[in-house]
């Protein structure tokens, strides 16, 4: 009989089994952490293989310089990747392009956000962090809860609070302002949630690989007849996103993540966020954070996508170009001829002559097509519908939802930069009349600074279109200056 001590000691030894704890057991734990940290960024996540032994090789220089020398472990860059990636801290994968890259493997983008949470400002119990797990149990509560009337109550009493809340506003026309400390609280809450984002995509990505190989590796060892692997593969290779939890967690949060506009006014509350007089206060970092919060999600979702695509693509290609009977029998075949060939050889004298295989054996087919498919359809197709041509559309609405108005957007670009030898594009359409910031006119300006001649930089500067029917749309791009005027005229 196990006693608890023991039963907790096991349960402590294969956690630590985790390829995220070791990592963080490890001897040379704080050499790992701040070789990923530096090599891979949100920026850069996947880098090719290359660069990392040639990064990893100048960072290792870099300290044996500073004297830390005897703290470094044994063994060039090129080893030190291939032992993390043995380890399971890195995976290699080769891209579209056939260039090969490293990846950040799910445990370890969790050991650096665990290193990186031990070693900054630690999450405070705060009114914000309490509201949250409030808000979260009394929302798991409300879905677990099948008592209609207990529902309808409480949405009786939520309506009547934001009635009252309604009234007060309009019989002041004044807004509580939160306090300065809350809102840094509320903030940091925010940036702690969204630091636990990437490993959770990693670890969805990495469960619809890991079911791809079990998937790959059970057809290849597969008995039953042909026509039953496709049927039952072929479903699951469709549906992979739902063979696994984190699949089927994913695919819940999809439903809120998934939207472009909630992403967009996810952006534009960012903005709003950092706008105010208590974002100063944040440091540098959180900010950063903050403002990356969109990008990190777009990326997250991507990284997911391209493993559902690839995982699709490998067990689909699998069982359309592999028959596992087929295999078995060349296996055995192959096992057949080495095994003949060791019985032959001990008792074979040089220059010995071998018989000839004469013929070939015979193919056991069962039955060839005789006759063709019928081509033609089984009906013929759906007559089509009538066209309105007698539509009034008048040409204001035609011009309003028609190409970039190339002579408006000139003359106001012209008159936006009157004083100016140069003037910034994201600046001069934020300036522009509503009608002339659509979407397509964003492009209009772009050709005319392409015309004029423009510079562009690192930066990303970000602007706000407006469609003709009032809806918005954010848009980014590289932070462009051109001229005012055209030197070749």
């Amino acid at each position: 009989m196990i006693t608890r001590a023991e039963g907790a000691y096991l349960g402590a030894v294969r956690a630590f089994q985790n390829p995220m704890l070791d990592l963080l057991h490890k001897r040379h734990a704080p050499l790992v952490v701040s070789l990923l940290s530096l090599v891979f960024t949100a920026e850069r996540p996947a880098v090719p293989v290359a660069d990392v032994h040639t990064e990893v090789a100048d960072a290792l220089d870099q300290l044996r310089a500073a004297g830390h020398g005897d703290a470094l472990p044994v063994g060039s860059a090129r080893d030190l990747c291939r032992q993390w990636a043995d380890a399971g801290w890195l995976v290699r994968q080769v891209l579209d392009d056939d260039v090969e890259v490293y990846r950040l493997s799910a445990h370890a983008v969790g050991a650096l956000e665990v290193a990186g949470r031990a070693g900054g400002a630690r999450a405070r119990v705060s009114q914000s962090r309490v509201r949250t797990l409030l808000e979260a149990v009394e929302r798991l509560a409300l879905d677990a809860d099948p008592d209609v009337m207990v529902r309808i109550a409480r949405l009786d009493t939520e309506v009547r609070r934001l009635q009252a809340e309604i009234a007060r506003l309009e019989r002041t026309g004044e807004v509580d302002e939160v306090d300065d400390e809350e809102l840094l609280e509320e903030a940091e809450n925010v940036v702690h949630l969204v630091r636990e984002l990437p490993a959770d995509f990693a670890r969805v990505a990495e469960s619809i690989k890991a079911m791809q190989r079990d998937v790959v590796t059970a057809l290849r060892q597969d008995q039953r007849p042909t026509g039953d692997v496709l049927r039952e593969y072929l479903q699951r290779g469709e549906q992979v996103m739902d063979s696994t939890p984190e699949g089927r967690a994913f695919a819940g949060a999809l439903r809120l993540l998934g939207d472009p506009q909630r992403l967009d006014e996810l952006s534009v509350q960012l903005d709003t966020v950092l706008r105010h007089r208590f974002a100063a206060r944040l440091p540098s970092a959180q900010r950063a954070e903050l403002r990356e919060i969109v990008r990190r999600i777009e990326q997250g979702l991507d990284q997911v996508f391209a493993a559902q695509r690839e995982a699709s693509y490998v067990i689909t290609a699998q069982v359309r170009n592999h028959d596992p009977l087929r295999d078995r029998q060349v296996d055995d075949l192959l096992r057949d001829v080495m095994t003949g060939m060791a019985a032959w050889l001990p008792d074979s004298r040089r220059g010995q002559a071998v018989t000839p295989l004469r013929r070939l054996p015979v193919a056991d087919v069962e039955h060839l097509r005789q006759t063709p498919g019928d081509l033609r359809p089984p009906r013929a197709p759906d007559a089509l519908t009538d066209w309105d041509d007698g539509a009034d559309v008048s040409d204001t609405d035609a011009r309003a939802w028609g190409g970039p108005h190339y002579a408006d957007l000139e003359a106001h670009l012209s008159a936006f930069g009157v004083d100016a030898s140069e003037v910034d594009l994201a600046a001069a359409f934020r300036a522009a009349p509503q009608e002339l910031r659509r979407p397509v006119d964003l492009l209009g300006l772009l050709e005319l600074a392409h015309q004029r001649g423009m510079t562009e930089s690192d930066e990303v500067a970000f602007v706000d279109a407006v469609r003709p029917d009032g809806t918005r749309r954010r848009f980014a791009f590289g932070a462009t200056t051109t001229r005012t005027r055209d030197e070749d005229r």
